[in-house]
């Protein structure tokens, strides 16, 4: 199923693979290693707007999305977060957080000002991740 995306999740972050129920994406901010997942239906706002087995599957995918970033992104703490205040539409942020990084030890949301990727790093790690994805994925 094809997604409408929000314009602020269009244009905060790249693609990097389609899992089973969501759309998986590169927050462009090179101080963190920042997926974001989205389902790929149209008018959720809540993680409980989705039937009890799309939560479940949703959250396999934020586990595989937390492995990616693990291998790609060494981390001291992963967090995850499903805020939805600003963007409305249902997005899961799973963040690999490094004790002393520049957001560290408060949140991301709002810490500073983004450091976008170089084309060259965004296509490395992109390509990295979902890498990662489809093999912990059974290369779906």
């Amino acid at each position: 199923m094809s997604l409408l995306l929000d314009p602020r999740l269009a244009a905060d972050t790249v693609p990097v693979a389609e899992l089973a129920l969501c759309s998986v994406r590169l927050m462009d901010d090179a101080r963190f290693g920042w997926l974001v997942l989205v389902p790929r239906q149209e008018g959720l706002v809540e993680v409980t707007d989705l039937p009890a087995d799309e939560r479940e599957l949703m959250w396999q995918e934020v586990e595989l999305a937390g492995e990616a970033l693990r291998e790609v992104f060494p981390c001291d703490k992963l967090n995850i977060g499903a805020l939805g205040n600003i963007v409305r539409q249902l997005h899961v942020h799973v963040v690999a957080r490094r004790e002393g990084d520049a957001a560290w030890p408060g949140p991301v949301w709002g810490s500073g000002v983004a450091e976008p990727y170089t084309p060259a790093e965004r296509q490395a790690r992109v390509a990295e991740l979902a890498a990662v994805l489809s093999s912990a994925a059974g290369g779906s």
